[in-house]
């Protein structure tokens, strides 16, 4: 049997005169993107540039939307009611919307970024904000998620889901992620990494910081490149899928090849 992965990875996480990774590097690694949209990260420039990028290189265009959180860069909690939320998703995908059709393509999927995109795994009320925009704006948007209400929200919904697994970030026994702020949240051995991707693609499942083997169906591996040695173990991490005869395909075949 032959596995099939989609790759991706944050793109566009600069501001201004700030860079956030080497994109142009990661992008030869990818088959698809989660492009910032201007709340956490990302400004029209980058935005611009970023599509134009992936565009020339087939790689699927994807918004990241977040919660309003440059200083913070998405990553802490606000107090925000589901129609803001719902406001908010749906101002940032149109955005990228935008330069995507500028660039003669179009948005493939959605994936909520930070604290958003932890929150819409456990809170109902924002996993069912995020759905509403996602079905408003273009109801073949693939909805990228956590096992959890965003991504049950999204099937009830009719919207096809992509399952994404994350082999540097260590997960609870209830499958959710370990937030960055406890220790351990983040694993820094490449070969865990290698490793635990390895499992993730071909066997479905992950293992717990408590033990537990977690089933996860991951349809694609987010790759990081923005912290130091992380490209090279993207790299790595792609290489060792190929070798163990992994696939590396599009987000939309590896769902039409799971026969969703």
């Amino acid at each position: 049997m032959t596995h099939l992965v989609d790759l991706v990875a944050d793109l566009g996480e600069g501001f201004g005169a700030y860079t956030m990774g080497d994109d142009e590097a990661l992008l030869e690694l990818l088959t698809s993107a989660n492009i910032a949209c201007g709340f956490h990260a990302g400004d029209p420039r980058i935005m611009d540039a970023t599509v134009r990028d992936c565009v020339a290189r087939n790689v699927a265009v994807g918004a990241h939307p977040s919660f309003p959180d440059l200083a913070g860069f998405g990553r802490r909690a606000m107090d925000l009611t589901p129609e803001e939320v719902r406001t908010d998703v749906l101002y940032q995908v149109g955005a990228l919307q935008a330069f995507a059709v500028a660039h003669g393509t179009r948005v493939r999927h959605v994936a909520p970024h930070g604290r958003l995109g932890n929150l819409v795994a456990v809170r109902p009320d924002y996993a069912q904000a995020v759905v509403d925009a996602v079905a408003a704006l273009d109801p073949a948007l693939i909805v990228l998620a956590q096992d959890g209400e965003l991504a049950d929200a999204a099937r009830a919904r009719g919207l096809r889901v992509g399952i994404v697994g994350i082999a540097d970030r260590a997960y609870r026994d209830d499958g959710t992620l370990v937030p960055r702020s406890e220790p351990g949240a983040v694993i820094h051995d490449p070969d865990e990494i290698t490793e635990r991707t390895l499992r993730l693609v071909t066997e479905g499942v992950v293992i717990s910081v408590d033990g537990k083997e977690i089933p996860v169906d991951c349809d694609t591996v987010l790759l990081h490149g923005d912290t130091p040695g992380a490209l090279a173990l993207a790299g790595r991490v792609r290489a060792g899928l190929l070798d163990a005869g992994v696939r590396i395909t599009g987000l939309d075949e590896v769902l039409t090849g799971k026969g969703r």
